[in-house]
């Protein structure tokens, strides 16, 4: 007897995914291994930036009591007791019309409360002794860069559920973080399912097709920051199945099939999940391409079953199990981060449920662009390696013109968004 499923919203969907959501575990990672990981912890400066007031020029420190004098026609002189670089500090005292040399970087000398850049000054010497000389007065805090004016001591800095990115990377250096608690990676098992998969380098067959959606599924649990564990194929066979996933429950924090979910004579998953004891969230959704999507829930762990469709198995992902690892990595915006752009073709399609459409994002007068894909089949593969962005169209909708203005959600971003975005 074939299931009866009633769809529901991709809306109420995301909602009892990610009611269950949580998040993971904390581990520590030396600096050189932290790029590309999400933060565990706040940063938090142990210092002020700038540490102490400096120079952001190359040229002469000085008092600016000193310069009231100075005119085009009164120029005046300082003589040169010192010259300091970067990472020294004077050992001079400065004396009134004393100045030192200073070196982009260096910290100012007590005493001096301005820099004048070497380019406005004019050097002699006399009597064996430097000097420079300054046309105009200065200003206390000129040419200064002051002690916390970039970052204040106990500020925080990047928060926690960022991920590390080369600046985040540069902050951590700044403030010392040699060892950075981050958000351990969660395992995601992969399974495909079904006896017409080949190997890549197997030789096409009547009937086969090469397994794609492995490979790919694992490739967005790496981009989502989770680690995959790819368990092989599961053929049509029940047993074997339940066996399988079973297992793969000891080793995973959550488990991805692709295929298998659908209503026919071995989609063995509905069964699996059953004898599991699972709790179904839900088995049908009103969208395209994916309605077969089906998620549930056993001893804490989710059971996402993606449809063995390469674009609904694709944005099945993205909408379903992303946020879930990303809220395990501790972001507040686990969700696709969402816009707007200006359609650039026709799509006349019906949409009876919510569609998404693969699009390429590009920028002209009119602003930001996406181009939509003219193969939107669910078992379109070939189109998903030029898209960045997914077109969002509403249900019960139709005939969408060129330059007519859509929501799209954006496939590259690090971003993220809050929900709800449909």
């Amino acid at each position: 007897m074939v299931e009866m499923r009633k769809p529901i919203e991709v809306s109420e969907a995301v909602k009892r995914i990610v009611s269950h959501a949580k998040t993971g575990e904390v581990e520590a990672v030396h600096i050189n291994d932290a790029y590309g990981r999400v933060l565990g912890e706040a940063v938090i400066a142990s210092h002020p930036v700038p540490p102490f007031d400096r120079s952001p020029y190359d040229g002469f420190a000085i008092r600016s009591q000193d310069t009231k004098a100075a005119s085009r026609e009164n120029q005046v002189a300082f003589k040169v007791i010192e010259t300091i670089g970067a990472g020294y500090v004077a050992s001079k005292a400065l004396g009134p019309f004393e100045t030192i040399r200073i070196m982009t970087g260096a910290q100012l000398p007590k005493a001096c409360d301005a820099v004048v850049k070497l380019e406005l000054t004019s050097e002699f010497e006399r009597s064996g002794e430097k000097y420079m000389t300054i046309h105009r007065p200065y200003a206390s805090g000129e040419n200064v860069s002051f002690q916390g004016e970039d970052t204040e001591k106990n500020t925080v800095i990047v928060k926690k559920g960022e991920r590390i990115t080369p600046g985040v990377m540069a902050v951590l250096a700044t403030f010392g973080y040699e060892y950075i608690k981050v958000a351990k990676k969660p395992i995601v098992a992969v399974f495909a399912t079904g006896s017409e998969l080949l190997d890549i380098s197997d030789a096409l067959q009547p009937g086969k097709i090469r397994n794609s959606n492995a490979l790919m599924i694992c490739s967005q649990i790496k981009r989502a920051g989770g680690t995959p564990k790819y368990l092989g194929t599961l053929k049509d066979d029940l047993t074997l199945c339940y066996a399988s996933i079973q297992q793969a429950m000891e080793e995973a924090d959550m488990i991805i099939t692709t295929g298998g979910v659908s209503v026919g004579d071995f989609d063995y998953l509905p069964d699996v999940y059953r004898q599991l004891g699972a709790e179904v969230l839900f088995n049908k959704v009103a969208m395209r391409p994916g309605s077969v999507t089906t998620v549930a829930l056993c001893n804490e762990k989710y059971l996402f079953g993606l449809s063995g469709n390469p674009s609904a198995s694709f944005i099945g992902f993205e909408l379903f199990v992303r946020p879930v690892i990303r809220t395990w990595l501790f972001s507040e915006k686990p969700h696709l981060r969402k816009g707007q752009a200006i359609l650039g073709g026709d799509f006349l399609k019906p949409n009876p449920f919510t569609r998404f459409v693969g699009g390429k994002l590009c920028f002209d007068e009119r602003g930001m662009v996406v181009v939509p894909s003219h193969f939107t089949k669910s078992n379109a593969v070939v189109m998903l390696s030029a898209i960045d962005a997914l077109i969002v169209l509403p249900g019960r909708s139709r005939d969408f013109k060129t330059g007519d203005k859509v929501n799209i959600v954006l496939l590259e971003d690090l971003k993220g968004s809050e929900w709800p975005w449909t």
